[in-house]
């Protein structure tokens, strides 16, 4: 059973950081490209991030580009969003995706990945 558990957000003042982290586990995690995704209250799910299975290549939205660093560490099986320069529009519950299929090429597309975990609230607000 594919488990993605997200954890490591907060309130947080404009311009802050935070570190989101997703342990997954039951597939084969360093076969899948990995994905954020966040939902903000009242909107529907916006991809935010993508990351390849080795971690070389990533992918961002305009909306948080220069902003947000995505990243992974295989061993532990474990998917990363650092966080930037938050501003308030960043308020968002925040998912852990995987691409629904192993390997192929890496997408900015919300369709090629899914999500199932609780997620994590982060709310940007002074």
């Amino acid at each position: 059973e594919v488990q993605l558990v997200e954890s490591g957000g907060g309130l947080v003042q404009p311009g802050g950081s935070l570190r989101l982290s997703c342990a997954a586990s039951g597939f084969p995690f360093s076969l899948y490209h990995m994905s954020w995704v966040r939902q903000a209250p009242g909107k529907g799910p916006e991809w935010v991030s993508a990351i390849n299975p080795v971690g070389v290549s990533t992918l961002y939205a305009n909306s948080v580009k220069g902003r947000f660093a995505i990243s992974r560490d295989n061993a532990k099986n474990t998917v990363y969003l650092q966080m930037n320069s938050l501003k308030p529009e960043d308020t968002a519950v925040y998912y852990c995706a995987k691409a629904t299929r192993a390997l192929g090429a890496l997408t900015p597309t919300l369709k090629d990945y899914s999500y199932s975990g609780q997620g994590t609230q982060v709310t940007v607000s002074s």
